[in-house]
């Protein structure tokens, strides 16, 4: 079995029947996916997907840090709300974290979203799912002033060597990759020895970020067949052995939640 641990299937993206995105999923061998949230308005989309596929889904709760604006507070506080009115349907907080890539206007506000959520994540013994891009000193920063640190995995991970090392020094996290790594510009390549098989894990993004030979068009998880394949080449490994290795890792970041379903989630 392979495990999408990042897939925004229920996104417009996928028309009005994205059920059928999720079960293309399965039929490439894809077990199980997960849904990391990105603002208010996408909470239901997410939640009546997973509720139309709930044996091959799970959702996490979080505000994504492109959508930190000047009414914050508010709009975390209403996430907040969405998360403690049913937290046994969310598997993991996510996705935070820090993004200076479009607009660095808001820099200290997404930091301190990503700390509440950090420390939710905490106080919940949940995993965090983190979406840093040209964020990772602000991000190391806020995880560094943290007491009591959470799990979790650094998703879509681009970075270099270096990067790794700083981030494994800073907590127990794991990296998400995805089609980026079969960009014939990429350099994440010379990452994979840095980050270890025990610490990897497969991801599309989807749909964004389509490995070759999809990239430009709309990403759909049963690609992540073409991620896995080229990690197995890069590293000297089967395509099975990479299946086998990034699922024993989700299962172990994401725990029991990932395998249990939750009957009592609905839309």
């Amino acid at each position: 079995m392979i495990i999408d641990t990042h897939t925004h299937l229920y996104l417009p993206e996928f028309g009005d029947k994205p059920e059928t995105a999720v079960d293309s999923a399965v039929s490439a061998g894809v077990g199980m996916m997960i849904f990391p949230n990105v603002d208010l308005t996408t909470v239901k989309p997410m939640r009546d997907l997973h509720a139309s596929r709930p044996e091959v889904t799970r959702m996490a709760m979080g505000l994504h840090p492109t959508e930190v604006n000047e009414n914050y507070k508010e709009t975390l506080a209403r996430i907040f709300t969405l998360f403690n009115d049913a937290p046994d349907d969310y598997i993991a907080i996510g996705e935070v974290g820090i993004d200076l890539y479009w607009d660095k206007t808001f820099e200290q506000q997404q930091m301190d979203v990503f700390e509440q959520q950090a420390r939710l994540a905490a106080d919940r013994s949940l995993p965090l799912i983190i979406h840093c891009r040209d964020g990772l000193d602000r991000a190391l920063e806020v995880l560094d002033g943290l007491s009591v640190k959470p799990q979790g995995v650094f998703h879509s991970f681009g970075g270099t060597p270096e990067d790794v090392e700083r981030i494994r020094r800073t907590g127990d996290f794991y990296f998400g990759i995805n089609g980026i790594v079969t960009f014939k510009n990429s350099k994440l390549d010379r990452s994979l020895d840095a980050i270890g098989s025990d610490r990897l894990l497969l991801e599309t993004d989807a749909p964004y970020l389509a490995p070759v030979p999809f990239r430009g068009r709309c990403n759909r998880s049963e690609y992540i067949i073409h991620t896995a394949a080229h990690i197995a080449a890069k590293t000297g490994r089967s395509p099975l052995e990479v299946h086998e290795i990034t699922t024993a890792n989700a299962l172990c970041l994401f725990g029991d939640r990932l395998m249990t379903q939750n009957n009592k989630t609905n839309s």
